[in-house]
């Protein structure tokens, strides 16, 4: 049952209500006859009051009464069409209804939506007064929008709904006339709410949601070029690899050319084939001939049956730089392998090579290039970009273990690169037990230290990785690297390998020899730390010189040099080295900035901090200081998110310390259109935001029968207010209140 008084509402049940009614009769009853028996009737009669107050006021917290408010809207009912205005209503793949079209051609979404706001059926809605219907676009287009802009636009869903619930309090319904793109997430922590979280909040007041979904459910015939992950610089002289990938929404086959031209007219192009509704990923070469910044673009011609031309071509710019790369190389028996790598690194005018040669019987090594003893002091290592381990392990007159855990450090802190090649005698087996064993991308058989000799020459069999990796490209081009490989002379001797590691990637096989892992991994690499580690299990590379003299050979080594130096020589100073991961971010990457700092003495940096200044493309500046990773080797670590495309330009700077060079560099953000024209709509989307508010999804040629719908729905209530008193804490504390005064009033009427 329920009754009110005024606005507050009561509703006990029959029980209660019966039981509250007479449990106040009896306690009147006895309040009256205590007054009525007592000496002191005024005393009495003030505490026997309190007591039936504190009775009603329980009895009433039973009968849990609620302060209503009812608020009746003065305007007319509200009906609201939300129209999209983003950038793939542009795309022409709907056909006009009749009531708005007879020429059945094909017209753009944003077509459709224009027409049919100029509908007459909307009148016919408002006649009478019944309902008032206004309109609101969302997620357009600004005028003079720059490319680097239009990349941030997209559209939101969430967003103008929300608006809707916090500025209508009337609403009838909400019409929403979209193809169901939802791909960009307003910046109001408010606000980052899902589509369907927005039609939750309709749902709450009770306001259904009528979706219209606009364009067709299949992609046009398109090849989009995206996903083009281009390195930050090449070195002058050296192929780099730029990587991209092809979506094609064609139905068949396609045979094609993708070019790559620079600002200066150079060009190169290759044949390719994409697969008809499928994803094609490649990579072209590019060689630099000069320092500096050059601009390139990658781009593919417009293919039979694309109706989309824009999203075939990409622009780049990378830097062309000359390196100057130290790398020092550790044996100890001057086997063939170790004298050709070298000869090889000290022919290369981009590269400085140290040896220390630790042989077994006459001692080091010495002449030009070569070095006495291990570089113990850091100031001394730490110029390392590459070290090559070959049959070198923990031993007397070999290597420490100290020596091992610096080699370790200056991989993992400094971001240095090592390469292990091991020997027939089985010296790198000793470091399993030092800092140096978790950088081998490789687990050994240790049962078969020293190796497995064969009688018959095995070539290497290159797996998928490793044909497009930039470390096994011998020859000028990709498509006659394949023969190359298959041509290059075997090797008899190879490490007992029983599987890679966790991480590591395998760019080469024994073409012949398996384990119960599959076949034995020859050539593998690994990421550890913030340097690199490069397993070659076999000691053979030299025999590549045969008939071709040092051509392959010396293209190997001299990959794996620069590969190797790439991070350590992204932004390198003085005193100051920045690299970062990953190298061209996209929008909303977090990019990890790693960096390594030196005293005046060349020694790792141990006091101070490093503080970098970080510039957004549209000039906006913030500072963040990077923690400290390590307290050795001078290593220092910090992130920041990529939030738009364009052009960040990064500072890094010894904090406190005026001496020292800042460190800039330039981090490009290539930004992917959002709003893509041609691709499908999303009516399941739009579907189940209906669903969710208790509406309906309308076909777009039936949208001129929303009146009925409209007509249909029920007269919207009064907005009801509920504030429940009894379940508020300020009641319970007036009665303990009340308990209070009535105990002490009872205990001081029996004292005087």
């Amino acid at each position: 049952m329920s009754f009110s008084i005024f606005k507050l509402v009561f509703s006990p049940s029959t029980a209660f209500f019966v039981v509250g009614i007479i449990a106040l009769i009896v306690i009147g009853a006895l309040c009256l006859t205590a007054w009525n028996r007592s000496a002191r009737p005024l005393r009495t009669g003030m505490l026997e009051l309190l007591r039936f107050l504190i009775a009603v006021v329980i009895v009433l917290m039973l009968w849990k009464p609620e302060w209503r408010t009812v608020t009746h809207p003065e305007d007319s009912p509200e009906i609201a069409i939300l129209w999209d205005a983003s950038g793939s209503m542009t795309t022409q793949d709907i056909q006009l209804p009749a009531w708005l079209d007879n020429t059945k051609k094909l017209s753009t979404r944003a077509d459709y939506v224009e027409k049919t706001l100029a509908a007459s059926f909307w009148k016919q809605l408002e006649q009478g007064g019944k309902v008032k219907i206004f309109n609101q676009s969302f997620s357009a287009i600004p005028e003079n929008v720059t490319l680097e802009e239009k990349a941030r636009l997209g559209s939101d869903l969430t967003a103008p709904l929300l608006k809707l619930t916090e500025n209508h309090d009337n609403l009838q319904a909400v019409i929403l006339l979209s193809d169901g793109s939802h791909n960009l997430t307003s910046s109001d922590d408010k606000q980052k709410q899902s589509p369907t979280a927005a039609a939750q909040k309709l749902l709450l007041k009770n306001t259904p949601l009528f979706t219209v979904p606009i364009g067709a459910d299949t992609s046009l015939p398109d090849l989009d070029l995206y996903n083009l992950t281009a390195p930050d610089f090449g070195i002058v002289g050296e192929f780099v690899q730029i990587p991209f990938s092809i979506q094609s929404s064609l139905g068949k086959d396609i045979r094609t050319n993708v070019s790559l031209k620079s600002e200066d007219g150079k060009s190169k192009s290759k044949v390719i084939t994409i697969p008809a509704n499928k994803t094609y990923h490649g990579s072209m070469l590019w060689q630099f001939t000069k320092e500096g910044s050059s601009k390139l673009t990658l781009s593919i011609p417009v293919a039979q049956g694309e109706l989309n031309a824009k999203n075939n071509r990409q622009e780049f710019v990378i830097s062309g730089k000359k390196e100057s790369i130290r790398a020092l190389v550790i044996e100890t028996k001057p086997r063939w392998e170790y004298r050709f790598i070298r000869n090889a690194l000290s022919r290369d005018p981009g590269v400085k090579v140290d040896c220390l040669l630790l042989h077994p019987q006459l001692g080091k090594g010495d002449g030009p290039d070569y070095i006495q003893s291990f570089p113990d002091k850091l100031q001394d290592l730490q110029k390392y970009d590459v070290v090559f381990l070959g049959d070198v392990g923990v031993a007397p007159g070999q290597l420490t273990k100290e020596q091992a855990t610096l080699l370790a450090g200056l991989v993992k802190e400094q971001a240095s690169g090592i390469v292990f090649i091991p020997g027939p005698q089985g010296n790198q087996a000793t470091l399993k037990d030092t800092d140096l064993e978790e950088l081998i991308p490789v687990e050994i058989d240790p049962e078969k230290p020293r190796g497995i000799n064969d009688t018959t020459a095995a070539p290497l069999n290159l797996t998928k990785a490793g044909k497009s990796s930039l470390l096994t490209l011998l020859g000028d081009n990709e498509a006659e690297n394949p023969k190359i490989w298959r041509n290059l002379p075997g090797f008899y001797w190879f490490a007992a390998v029983k599987k890679i590691k966790t991480g590591a990637v395998v760019l080469a096989t024994h073409s012949n020899r398996k384990n119960s892992y599959g076949s034995v991994p020859v050539l593998v690499t690994q990421q550890v730390g913030s340097g690199k580690a490069l397993f070659l299990g076999h000691d053979s590379a030299w025999r590549w010189r045969r008939g071709v003299e040092d051509l392959y050979h010396f293209r190997f080594w001299k990959n794996v040099a620069r590969w190797m130096s790439y991070q350590r020589n992204m932004a390198a100073g003085e005193r100051i080295r920045l690299y970062r991961t990953p190298d061209r971010p996209k929008p909303g990457d977090t990019v990890t900035l790693s960096a390594n700092a030196f005293g005046g003495n060349g020694v790792p940096l141990r006091d101070g901090n490093i503080e970098v200044e970080i510039i957004d493309p549209q000039g906006n500046k913030k500072t963040i200081t990077l923690d400290r990773t390590d307290g050795t080797w001078g290593a220092f670590a910090g992130r920041f998110i990529v939030s738009e495309p364009g052009e960040w330009k990064v500072t890094a700077k010894i904090e406190d310390d005026a001496t020292a060079k800042e460190v800039s560099t330039s981090i490009i953000a290539l930004g992917q259109e959002l709003e893509k024209i041609g691709k499908p709509s999303n009516p399941a989307l739009l579907k189940e935001m209906a669903r969710i508010t208790k509406g309906s999804m309308i076909a777009p040629d039936q949208l001129n029968k929303i009146t009925d719908l409209i007509d249909a729905l029920p007269t919207k209530k009064p907005l009801e207010t509920r504030y429940p008193i009894w379940a508020h804490i300020t009641l319970l504390i007036t009665l303990i209140i009340l308990l209070a005064l009535f105990w002490m009033g009872r205990k001081l009427n029996g004292t005087f």
